[in-house]
């Protein structure tokens, strides 16, 4: 529950930034298969690649852990 809500977070940051998932995966060094399996839920992620995330989305990693 905590990995879907945590995706939901990011792919709900990701479309306010109005970045695709290419752009994200490309931007944070990721493919973007793997970034559809975060944001849906379904994979595991690395504390550094959330801070990647939460600096590209230009937003505090706090706000993907809500």
């Amino acid at each position: 529950m905590l990995l879907k809500r945590i995706g939901l977070n990011i792919r709900n940051l990701r479309k306010k930034a109005k970045l695709s998932q290419i752009d994200l995966a490309v931007a944070t060094g990721i493919d973007r298969a793997y970034l559809s399996e975060i944001e849906n839920g379904h994979r595991n992620f690395t504390i550094m690649l959330l801070q990647n995330l939460a600096t590209v989305l230009n937003v505090p990693i706090e706000d993907l852990l809500k």
